[in-house]
């Protein structure tokens, strides 16, 4: 809808631009309408392909010759999920260490490489997986390939640098969490929703372990678990996958399997959850009161056919954006709260999760919002939503797809991330198909058999009169990675 609101205003720009306006209006509408129909009644098609080089490194290419510029990813698959107990935050600690220092490159080199051949990089982690990536010209992709493929298993790293760096990541904890309200509720949440899987951990890592990691734990989870055969090679842009393949075989293809590295991962399963759980955070740095829930579903990776689709597109109904059904009841009808939100979470490889969250309104009391959370919740529970709604869901969620299919960086990370948890390209490419076949029956079953509040843990953030300085109020959504 967003789209056509510079149009929407035209219609009140003069009597003499009405009518020549609202044809326009109307033809973009139409225009939109039939295109979005083709994108939802056509089988999927995929611009990637994909191969496998000898060592059993993945590789997926996306051509687009629109300039001549790539985006090249790799991504292993492991994170912060994965760590030993007693030492959270080593996959996020690895990922700043992978930026010092090979034979071949000098300590920290590797970005200012990349920035002197024309490039940018960065990496991040999440608890599924640790990502490193490049936008670089074309013509200089052999050199961040090489650059990578060399940094994957010969890593060097000093005492010096490690401490060093661990410092880096403590104070990246003080500024991230420690000095943001929200961000402390929503760790002791996550930790509440989960009782007994390391989803539970956050990926930044605890701050009284993060304080205690050295050099020896860097370098064990280093070599457990990088290595070609537990890696996902993604290059979008003006590129061949013949191309791609001959640099790969000729970089990456160099270093052999390591038959060590690369298990199935196993953790431990969630027991039954029979009792919500409910959290009070007071600081004197939070703002406006606000109260969120968390509940505890499944991902698209082990969610039933059809199932994360229909979550996805009732967390769109009720709880997204202003024409939401908590926005429309909270803010506008019943002003209990400023604003409203929420979200469904289900990139993860075990367990996915639903979010919504109020910030009070002003001489409101806290109470007031949570009890019309759970009035419209209790309404789709009971009614589920209308023809209507779910349309409007479904092509707006359609549209976000194909819009973001436009940008190449966004291409090598739906690919990329879906990969590395198990799904497959054509999970990825079906995923329009696969919305449009969501049915009203389908929502109201989701929103009856997942926002159960044994499921569930709610959160209170309340200012205190104590003096300190004022936070933003409007609760973040669940930090999924940290990034350098």
């Amino acid at each position: 809808m967003h789209a056509f609101e510079p149009l929407v205003e035209r219609l009140t720009a003069g009597p003499g631009r009405r009518v020549s306006a609202l044809a326009t209006l109307t033809a973009s509408l139409l225009i939109a309408m039939v295109a979005l129909s083709q994108t939802l009644s056509a089988k999927p098609t995929s611009k990637a392909t994909e191969f496998s080089l000898a060592n059993g490194m993945h590789v997926v290419v996306i051509p687009d010759a629109r300039a001549p510029v790539v985006t090249h990813m790799v991504w292993y698959r492991v994170g912060a999920a994965d760590e030993p107990k007693g030492v959270s935050g080593i996959a996020h600690f690895l990922e700043h260490l992978m930026f010092k220092s090979t034979d071949k490159i000098a300590m920290g080199e590797f970005s200012k490489i990349v920035s002197r051949l024309g490039g940018q990089d960065n990496a991040f982690t999440g608890h599924d997986a640790t990502a490193y990536f490049q936008r670089i010209s074309k013509d200089r992709l052999a050199n961040v390939m090489e650059m990578e493929a060399d940094r994957m298993v010969n890593l060097k790293l000093t005492e010096k640098e490690v401490l060093t760096e661990r410092d880096v990541i403590l104070e990246e904890r003080r500024s991230r969490v420690e000095n943001s309200p929200s961000a402390i509720l929503d760790e002791q949440m996550g930790a509440a929703l989960y009782l007994s899987h390391p989803y539970s951990i956050p990926v930044i890592g605890w701050e009284h372990e993060m304080a205690k990691l050295s050099p020896a734990d860097a370098m064990r989870f280093y070599k457990q678990h990088y290595a070609p055969n537990n890696a996902i090679l993604v290059v979008s842009g003006d590129v061949t996958p013949e191309e791609v393949r001959r640099l790969a075989e000729a970089t990456y293809g160099r270093t052999p399997a390591n038959p060590a590295v690369g298990a199935p991962r196993k953790r431990p399963s969630e027991p039954p959850q029979r009792a919500a759980r409910r959290l009070k955070y007071e600081d004197p740095r939070a703002g406006k009161p606000s109260v969120s829930r968390y509940y505890q579903v499944p991902s698209y990776v082990t969610a039933q056919p059809g199932e994360a689709e229909a979550l996805d597109l009732l967390m769109k109904i009720l709880a997204e954006g202003s024409t939401s059904r908590l926005y429309k009841a909270l803010v506008m009808d019943q002003k209990v709260a400023s604003s409203t939100g929420g979200y469904y979470s289900g990139s993860g490889l075990d367990y996915g999760s639903l979010s919504v969250y109020a910030v009070a309104a002003d001489g409101k009391p806290l109470e007031a919002a949570e009890a019309a959370i759970d009035m419209a919740i209790a309404e789709v529970k009971e009614n589920g939503v209308t023809v209507a709604e779910l349309d409007r869901a479904k092509n707006m969620m359609v549209a976000a797809y194909i819009y973001e299919s436009d940008n190449q960086a966004t291409l090598a990370r739906r690919y990329g991330w879906n990969l590395v948890v198990g799904r497959t390209i054509a999970d990825v490419d079906a995923w329009p198909d696969r919305i449009a076949k969501v049915t009203t029956a389908d929502v109201k079953a989701a929103a009856a058999n997942y926002l159960d509040i044994r499921r569930s843990v709610t959160g209170h953030l309340v200012p205190t009169t104590e003096a300190g300085p004022r936070a933003e109020a409007t609760p973040p959504k669940a930090p999924v990675t940290t990034t350098r």
